[in-house]
C-alpha cells in the first residue's frame, strides 16, 4: 500500500528527531511512497540550509526512489477543492487524488 509523509515527517526523520520511530515504517522502504514534487522542493530546500547542496542531493536522491509525483494545475485545485471540503492537510488532500491520476514516475 503506497503512503505519503509530509515534509516534516520527512525532517522528523533524517534528523533522528522524537518522532522518527513514527516516520521509520514508511521511510525504510521508499518505494512505497508517493511524492509529491513540492515535498522535494522543500527537502531540497531545508537541507541545503541546513546542511550543504551535497547532502541536499542525498535526500533528493532518496525521495527519487518512491513514485514522484508532478503536481500539474489539475492535481494542485483538485487537491485544493479536496482539501477544502473535507478540511485536509496538504499532504492528506493529495492522497485524496483518484489513483488513476496518479501518473508518478
Amino acid at each position: 500500500m503506497s503512503s505519503l509523509v509530509d515534509t516534516c515527517g520527512w525532517i522528523e526523520w533524517l534528523t533522528d528527531g522524537l518522532l522518527a520511530d513514527v516516520f521509520k515504517p514508511y521511510l525504510d522502504d521508499p518505494a512505497e511512497l508517493i511524492i509529491p514534487t513540492t515535498v522535494q522542493f522543500e527537502l531540497y530546500k531545508w537541507a541545503k540550509r541546513e546542511k550543504n547542496e551535497v547532502a541536499a542531493l542525498e535526500v533528493i536522491a532518496l525521495t527519487e526512489q518512491g513514485r514522484v509525483l508532478p503536481l500539474t494545475t489539475q492535481l494542485s485545485l483538485y487537491a485544493a477543492d479536496m482539501a477544502l471540503q473535507h478540511r485536509l492537510s496538504f499532504a492528506d488532500a493529495i492522497f485524496m487524488l483518484p489513483q488513476d491520476n496518479l501518473m508518478c514516475r
